[in-house]
């Protein structure tokens, strides 16, 4: 038996397999063009008309148009490929990636709690991540559709409904897992990318001095001419690194290696050779303002370039709406949500999973956001705030790691983070300017489920320090079951809790009332490690405390679903005295009651309590047979 003490450091090593074998670089790489880069990859459809064509817009001038594309192309260069492709993709928990695995990666303050501050900055960047993927497949979608326009003005009032109904099909389809389509995601985004650039090409040839935009003197002479209303042009310029956090979050799905060669390779040169494009068309034709990037296109082209906008447009949805299941699904596991219905859509790949209240609820708030805005570039308005907050928290995240687990020296670190934090900042406040016009949408989302999110993990807490305070040591409780032994019955009894100490209020229960124990007693402790996977070797730790009662914890990263039964029966093989066929779970079922004691304000627990009522019950979720489950009730005072 191993010793009682917990894993270390370990971690399934399949987890990372995408930065391991040479032979499997390309072909990740191609799939990670449809998952990692649908959103980034649909931004030309629309971040170039913002600049010169939305309600910030300044005119399409030489110097305004080169200007513009310097920022954009440094905007690439310095926020995607040295931040996140270079920097902030090596803050890797083992190989997994995303806002809230970088704030599982914050070493320990003192050696108990993690640095507050730091952690709710990194629910509340979460939590932001949902507004993203409410207003990503809204705004793409619509871009997408309205390339109609361009075609005839017939469809101009079909394009909200068209856009609705590819939307519920979207939402609809989610339930199946992308195991299937997702092989389609990667052709169709390398054909979209060659577009990109074959457009963006043929274009800019008659107009080669768009390329002279590379001189950065361009755009630091568009801030310098047009002062604060260029600073505000910077929130259209935004635009075009809206994906820049959907590359580290699905990192984990491809590893490092095949998302940096799909950039440098292919995405970046594409985007860029677009943008050229659109700027050399605007040198030529100043009216094309208002579409820039379907009146690229040639007459024959058009209906099936919007085709293939909208399938882009619908890939790129689904990168953040399967970033949503996945993001869900840690926060469950590092215990900021309730336990929700998990299903998994894929037996290859771990990662692939489908969340049902989730999936409707983006559903109900994207279709209600179409509907309330109307237009792409009504909700361009909307469109990233939330993001520059979700950058601007990664920058101060990884500033910690880097000096506290990295070990950078301090000056290095500030010099990086400096930089970053300098370019984030400046593009926040150029998004700040557009909240009254549509962006306090995805603050209110993001602090409407940063409060769940909280409220959540303090209630729990509050629970456990309710019934620890209450229960009996559970060495008082042996030595009480020692000196006055009481009626044994055949079978094993399983006592679930939550508290690593004290007695199980579920056993003190049985005892109390049943007046009986079984000849094997197992108190089980399930906790989620704050790293992805937890090595099978390392799954367990078991304890005899005697009198035929045994100490089990099972241990799960936060990518990993809790399968007690067969964590059991690997115990078994441990030596754990137990008899599947006659083995009893008792769960503690808790009646929560709002107080004003000190905890939570009272409006807050009664929240909690009404997130515990709708929770997924805990037989489900840790795959108990229901027929062997027996619930005690516990009555707690918040």
């Amino acid at each position: 038996w191993r010793r009682a003490g917990g894993p270390g450091l370990r971690y399934a090593e399949g987890s990372m397999s995408a930065d391991g074998s040479e032979s499997k670089v390309l072909p990740l790489a191609l799939t990670a063009l449809g998952v990692v880069y649908g959103d980034i990859g649909t931004s030309p459809l629309y971040a170039m008309r913002e600049c010169f064509f939305g309600p910030h817009a300044v005119p399409p001038t030489p110097d305004n148009i080169l200007g513009v594309l310097s920022l954009i192309i440094y905007s690439l260069l310095l926020v995607i490929s040295l931040k996140y492709v270079a920097i902030v993709m090596r803050a890797d928990n083992h190989g997994e990636g995303g806002i809230l695995a970088l704030t599982a990666l914050l070493p320990p303050r003192e050696g108990a709690s993690r640095t507050p501050l730091l952690v709710l900055l990194g629910i509340f960047g979460a939590a932001l991540l949902y507004g993203d993927g409410m207003i990503t497949p809204a705004i793409t979608v619509l871009s997408a559709i309205e390339g109609l326009n361009v075609a005839t003005p017939v469809f101009e009032s079909s394009v909200v409904p068209i856009t609705v109904a590819i939307l519920i099909g979207v939402f609809a389809i989610q339930r199946h897992g992308t195991d299937r389509v997702g092989r389609m995601f990667g052709p169709i985004m390398l054909v979209w990318f060659g577009v990109l650039a074959a457009l963006g090409l043929w274009t800019l040839w008659p107009q080669p001095i768009v390329l002279s935009a590379v001189d950065p003197r361009h755009g630091i002479r568009f801030l310098f001419e047009h002062g604060w209303h260029g600073v505000v042009v910077l929130g259209a310029v935004f635009l075009v690194v809206t994906g820049g956090e959907a590359l580290y979050a699905d990192m984990g799905h491809f590893g490092r290696r095949p998302i940096r060669l799909a950039w440098f390779a292919l995405v970046l040169p594409a985007l860029l050779l677009n943008y050229f494009g659109q700027g050399a068309l605007l040198l030529t034709r100043p009216d094309a303002a208002s579409n820039p990037f379907f009146m690229m296109s040639p007459g024959w082209l058009l209906l099936p370039l919007v085709a293939l906008a909208t399938a882009a447009a619908i890939i790129a949805s689904q990168a953040l709406i399967s970033g949503a299941f996945s993001l869900t699904r840690q926060a469950v596991q590092l215990g900021y949500s309730p336990r929700l219905s998990i299903d998994h859509t894929s037996s290859a790949e771990a990662g692939q999973v489908y969340v049902p209240s989730v999936n409707w609820l983006l559903a109900i708030c994207t279709i209600a956001i179409v509907v309330g805005f109307g237009s792409s570039s009504s909700l361009a308005a909307a469109y990233g705030i939330a993001v520059t907050l979700t950058m601007i928290i990664t920058a101060l995240l990884l500033h910690t790691v880097a000096v506290e687990r990295w070990r950078w020296p301090v000056a290095a670190a500030l010099g990086g983070t400096g930089l970053f934090l300098t370019i984030d900042l400046t593009f926040f406040v150029a998004n700040a300017v557009k909240i009254a016009q549509g962006g306090w949408l995805p603050l209110a989302i993001g602090g409407l489920l940063f409060t769940l999110m909280t409220t959540w993990k303090t209630g729990r807490r509050v629970v456990a320090a309710r019934l620890s305070a209450r229960s009996e040591p559970l060495d008082a409780f042996l030595d009480r079951v020692s000196d006055h032994p009481p009626a044994r019955v055949p079978g094993t009894a399983v006592f679930m809790t939550a508290q690593p100490k004290g007695t199980p209020p579920a056993l003190a229960h049985n005892l109390r009332y049943n007046k009986v124990l079984h000849e094997h007693v197992v108190t089980l402790l399930v906790k989620t490690m704050p790293w992805p996977y937890v090595d099978a070797t390392e799954r367990l730790t078991i304890k005899d405390l005697g009198d035929g009662v045994y100490e089990l914890t099972l241990y799960y990263g936060f990518m990993e679903d809790a399968d007690v039964p067969a964590a059991l029966r690997l115990a078994k093989l441990e030596g754990l005295p137990i008899d599947e066929e006659d083995t009893t779970y008792f769960l503690g079922r808790e009646t929560l009651i709002p107080t004003k004691s000190p905890g939570m304000a009272l409006w807050r627990e009664h929240l909690f309590v009404l997130m515990a009522r709708n929770a997924m019950r805990a037989t489900g979720f840790f795959r108990l047979p229901p027929e062997r489950v027996v619930e005690l009730g516990v009555q707690v005072e918040l």
